[in-house]
């Protein structure tokens, strides 16, 4: 699940959700330099995972989720998905 919130300052705080399954995951992306260790998402006492992101109004960035063992998903409240140009995909989202 991903939530945004209102525009402020040029920004838009963007709320990535997935369920727990117990192992740790993080959101990788063209906004963190796909930088797996830059946006752990956080255990939640209502049987998610999530962190908020702050990234820049009107831009369309590309990100993934990263499982343990290496393990790439995608979002599927995503705007649409694209080859990543490695034999899989990759999520975009427009701000």
């Amino acid at each position: 699940m991903i939530r945004r919130q209102q525009p402020t300052a040029g920004t838009v705080k963007v709320i990535f959700v997935v369920p727990d399954s117990g192992a740790p995951v993080s959101v990788v992306g063209d906004f963190n330099d796909w930088d797996a260790l830059a946006h752990p998402l956080r255990k939640r006492s209502n049987g998610t995972r999530s962190i908020a992101v702050e990234i820049a109004e009107g831009r369309t960035v590309r990100f993934r989720y990263l499982g343990p063992n290496g393990w790439f998903f995608d979002d599927p409240d995503a705007d649409s998905v694209e080859p990543n140009g490695y034999g899989d995909t990759h999520t975009l989202l427009r701000l």
